[in-house]
């Protein structure tokens, strides 16, 4: 099935901060593991970054974060040092990995994104492909540039419908700038903000 965001236009990524879980390699989910000491402090770290280069033509107007109290409370740091409402979609909610939910992130996962394996109880990557593009979809048709705040996982199936290799570990609370493909190009490009140090 052929992909496509639209309306393609820039907006804003960020990761929820690091949990328990994701110092452990744990494998999370849609278990709703808490941001851990770190985490919260990534929060903070990325607001206070995106208050410093979200301006001009790259000044949030609009924020949306998945359910998960991971990413939702990173996003609460974020709206509320840019005195911004938050909204919530379901749809940017993380992947369903079903049994191994939990367990530690292995060989099985690589399979899961080339669709050769989708774990039972758990949802399959091209199913996360067309949940992601919905949602990102439904955020960016809203006032922007868009913060979208979500998931590791979520933003593999993003990336592989980017032009981009799609198992790339995304660090947790880092500011991305995703602009749409240039004119002759078929990759969308991603510009890292830069952080202070925790």
């Amino acid at each position: 099935m052929s992909l496509e965001v639209s309306p393609a236009a820039p907006f804003w990524f960020l990761r929820h901060g690091e949990t328990d879980w994701n110092a452990r390699g744990l494998s999370q989910g849609n278990v709703d593991i808490p941001l851990n000491t770190v985490g919260w402090a990534q929060a903070e770290r990325a607001a206070k970054a995106l208050v410093e280069v979200a301006t001009g033509p790259r000044a949030i107007a609009t924020i949306v974060a998945s359910p998960l109290s991971r990413a939702r409370n990173t996003a609460e740091v974020v709206s509320a040092k840019l005195g911004l409402p938050l909204e919530i979609d379901e749809g940017l909610r993380e992947v369903s990995f079903g049994v191994q939910e939990g367990q530690e992130m292995g060989g099985w996962f690589d399979d899961w994104v080339e669709g050769n394996l989708t774990p039972e109880g758990g949802e399959s990557f091209e199913q996360l492909r067309q949940r992601t593009v919905a949602a990102v979809n439904r955020a960016l048709a809203r006032p922007g540039p868009v913060l979208v705040v979500a998931h590791g996982a979520l933003w593999r199936a993003f990336r592989s419908v980017a032009g981009l290799p799609a198992n790339v570990r995304t660090p947790n609370a880092l500011p991305l700038w995703v602009t749409p493909p240039p004119a002759g190009e078929s990759a969308w490009h991603f510009e890292p903000a830069e952080l202070p140090a925790l």
